[in-house]
């Protein structure tokens, strides 16, 4: 151990490099996110590894990392926290453990690299970092890496019962998942020895606790982002990923007002005014591109996890950056409607930090329409964000309705104008 390093503990460096991180002003977005969960540090741990909500830390690797270097361990569990690992990438664990770990590692681990030119956080050797898979979310990564991986050398996948693969000798279910192993931290890095990450711990989390865990996750990126706005700090900079507009709705949202919601800011003759047409009289129509009132469907059904909602909020925001209505109606279902949030127009801009979503069970859309029937709710259109897969139809709407869905470009709603959006994880 360094001489500067010798007079704290394990556990008062982990401490520490906890709070510069969350001091920074580069992640003062990421703050919420590292309050959630426990962090400790533990004998027989090899590197670091995480359930997606607790982080544990070797003890003996701390002792061998400079502060920059432990800083860059923290943000890397931190990451595999942030995108939900432990459930969104579950399924590629599941066909080979330990190449699901290498994609998910060069991801982050580029990520951290670029954000700290500084020195702020410094990769420890025999990190993994491949130029190659940059711009590329883990699942891109982990096609290249499964192509490229002889048959024979497998890397100890789940298999078809979808039991963890058998870790090397010495490693428990505690396995890391920073993409280090102990050999690694000296001077001949090797890929071949690095830790699994602990998918067993994310399993043992209960449903209940898994949902919570979505929910305070989303509200932390959502925090975040405000606080960051505020602090004037660009950190709202580590949720692009999850935060970019996946569809361009400046032309989607464009064409759905201009074809379903008249009035008089403007005329156009792209639409011949019916009512003149039968005269043999070619006069424009008034189109306006303000409504009186949008109501946004979200679904929240039990096929649609946090990391969906997340995005479908971040689209519900560049709707309303195009289209200005006076008043939005945000109403979250499943099999019923279980939330509904109204908006006026002064209040939009913070309509995505002070929304709360809410589990909605089932999925039938329409309840929306049900609803909206019994409290006479009569907006000049709807939006309903959803990943498609749905029970009792598309339902019969008494206005016009944009679907915009997640992931599922098999789903072809009979009714309305439908786009489809991917949600793209690291």
């Amino acid at each position: 151990m360094l001489l500067g390093r010798n007079m704290l503990t394990e556990e008062e460096r982990l401490t520490k490099s906890v709070v510069n991180i969350m001091g920074h002003p580069k992640y003062v977005a990421l703050a919420g996110v590292v309050m959630i969960g426990t962090k400790s540090v533990e004998e027989g741990i090899p590197t670091a590894c995480t359930n997606g909500r607790d982080c544990k830390f070797g003890r003996d690797f701390i002792a061998a990392l400079s502060d920059p270097e432990l800083r860059f361990v923290v943000l890397h569990e931190e990451y595999h926290k942030l995108y939900r690992h432990m459930t969104t990438w579950k399924h590629l664990w599941k066909i080979d453990a330990m190449l699901a770990n290498m994609a998910m590692d060069y991801v982050i681990n580029l990520k951290i690299v670029d954000e700290n030119k500084d020195g702020f956080a410094v990769p420890p050797k025999g990190v993994l970092l491949d130029e190659r898979f940059r711009d590329m979310d883990t699942a891109q990564v982990f096609n290249i890496l499964h192509t490229e991986q002889p048959p024979e050398e497998g890397g100890g996948g789940g298999g078809d019962d979808g039991e963890e693969g058998e870790g090397e000798e010495g490693e428990g279910e505690d396995g890391g998942g920073t993409g280090l192993d102990e050999d690694e931290v000296g001077d001949t890095p090797t890929n071949a020895g690095f830790d699994e990450h602990d998918w067993e711990g994310a399993e043992s989390i209960s449903k209940e606790e898994s949902e919570q865990l979505g929910r305070d996750i989303d509200e932390a990126i959502r925090q975040g982002v405000l606080a960051s706005g505020k602090a004037g700090s660009g950190g709202d900079r580590l949720f692009d990923d999850l935060l970019k507009v996946q569809v361009d709705w400046r032309e989607v949202m464009r064409e759905f007002v201009t074809n379903t919601c008249r009035g008089n800011d403007y005329a156009t003759f792209a639409r011949p005014n019916r009512r003149f047409l039968s005269q043999g009289v070619y006069m424009p129509s008034g189109v306006s591109e303000t409504i009186e009132e949008l109501v946004i469907g979200i679904d929240t059904s039990g096929s649609v996890g946090q990391r969906e909602i997340t995005v479908m909020l971040t689209e519900t925001k560049g709707i309303l950056d195009i289209v200005k209505p006076n008043r939005v109606r945000l109403l979250y279902w499943g099999s019923e409607v279980v939330r509904d949030e109204v908006y006026e127009m002064h209040e939009l801009d913070q309509m995505i930090a002070s929304t709360k979503p809410m589990s909605g069970g089932g999925t039938d859309v329409t309840c929306v329409t049900e609803y909206m029937q019994e409290n006479n709710i009569t907006p000049s259109a709807v939006v309903v964000l959803t990943d498609g897969y749905l029970f009792g139809g598309w339902g019969t709407w008494p206005c016009p309705v944009l679907w915009a869905i997640l992931d599922n470009k098999h789903a072809n709603p009979d009714v309305g104008k439908r786009v489809h959006i991917k949600a793209r994880d690291m």
